[in-house]
């Protein structure tokens, strides 16, 4: 399986770094309007959002080729958490687009949203 590209400092992250947690759950409406809601999954469900800046040549192209290769939303990889090391072996790019940008020489700028996967 692919892991999600390291920068040259070997991070995988810039600060900052925002982490969302979600738990998916299930509403039932009855007839007299009440309602009733259930978990539907056994623990929370993280979301990374990155923003890489002053990003080379070589780290732009890593990141381009790695969205290239797993399709954009289609793929799955690993991801390791920035703030506690953990590694996520079912995580995917949250959308199908993505945007590169220089804003001079060896100081290239991207973002993009990791989710992790829940079958």
């Amino acid at each position: 399986m692919a892991q999600f590209p390291t920068l040259k400092t070997g991070a995988v992250a810039q600060y900052p770094i925002r982490t969302t947690y979600t738990y998916r759950a299930d509403v039932v409406l009855f007839l007299d309007g009440s309602e009733q809601r259930l978990r539907n999954s056994p623990s929370v469900i993280h979301t990374w959002d990155l923003v890489l800046s002053q990003l080379d040549e070589q780290e732009m192209s890593a990141i381009e080729q790695f969205f290239l290769a797993n399709q954009g939303r289609a793929g799955a990889f690993s991801f390791t958490d920035p703030w506690s090391g953990i590694v996520y072996p079912n995580c995917s790019l949250a959308s199908d687009e993505l945007s590169l940008g220089y804003l001079k020489p060896l100081s290239g700028l991207t973002a993009i949203r990791i989710r992790e996967n829940r079958s």
